[in-house]
């Protein structure tokens, strides 16, 4: 009776074109296939990581800005803490200026060749300063001193340097002239409108310079100094011998300091 052939109960495989079996051993050529590799798409970070770093830096300049704020209110406590020690102990007080006499002996208005309007005058005046502190001594710069006509310049002079000790008072006396000044238009427009005035010519007189202030052993930095005595009024001379005294009854001098920080120039 014949044998019967029953297939292997085995799933065949085929590796690389080549059927086994079960129940047979073979050998397979060629290379082993590579394991696949997995794709890992980009996860962006949960929004809590996001911002930290963001965070971080702000936090880090309202830092910076905070400490900075706070030095700046510690120097102005200092400062001002400094200011009222200086006021108790010293009691500043600013200088005084009063106009004692102002004469001019020459005013000539006339016209050159070209046409042009020259002006000469020549003015003589006198000045009182007072220091009325007890313990500061103010350290003055050369003085610059204009003579004034509705804010026509008509006549420049200096006055030097000097120290004006505590408790003192220093007389200035100067001298300002305009030695063939041109005028503009508009100059010689007002400066005739002022001349017509029956009061006589409005005058003002302007002192500038720097001081320094001292006090004890130390000595503070240049502060610049600005006096302007107004409300004088007076006739102009017509001869060239005549000498005209202005009228000083209404007049005053205004004392004002401009210390300059930075580029800002401050007026007390």
């Amino acid at each position: 009776m014949a044998d019967r052939v029953h297939p292997s109960s085995k799933p065949q495989q085929t590796l690389n074109g080549t059927t086994t079996n079960g129940a047979t051993k073979g050998t397979t050529t060629g290379t082993q296939p590579t394991k696949p590799q997995l794709y890992r798409p980009y996860r962006p970070p949960p929004p809590h990581l996001r911002h930290s770093r963001r965070r971080s830096g702000r936090s880090c300049c309202c830092l910076c800005c905070l400490w900075s704020t706070l030095f700046i209110i510690f120097l102005l406590l200092l400062a001002a803490i400094a200011a009222a020690v200086f006021y108790v102990l010293y009691s500043p007080r600013k200088p005084t200026f009063s106009l004692s006499s102002l004469k001019f002996s020459r005013f000539n208005l006339t016209e050159d060749s070209n046409s042009n309007s020259i002006l000469y005058t020549k003015f003589n005046l006198t000045l009182s300063a007072k220091n009325r502190n007890h313990k500061l001594v103010y350290l003055y710069d050369q003085f610059s001193i204009e003579v004034l006509s509705s804010g026509v310049v008509l006549g420049n002079g200096t006055f030097p340097a000097f120290v004006h000790e505590a408790n003192n008072e220093t007389v200035i006396r100067s001298v300002a002239t305009s030695d063939a000044r041109e005028l503009d238009a508009d100059s010689l427009n007002t400066l005739r409108s002022d001349l017509k005035r029956k009061n006589g010519l409005p005058l003002e007189v302007q002192l500038e310079t720097t001081v320094r202030v001292k006090f004890g052993n130390m000595k503070s930095t240049k502060i610049g100094l600005l006096v302007t005595c107004h409300d004088i009024t007076g006739p102009v001379p017509k001869g060239k011998s005549q000498t005209v005294t202005a009228s000083l009854s209404n007049s005053k001098c205004a004392v004002r300091f401009q210390p300059k920080i930075w580029k800002f120039t401050f007026t007390f």
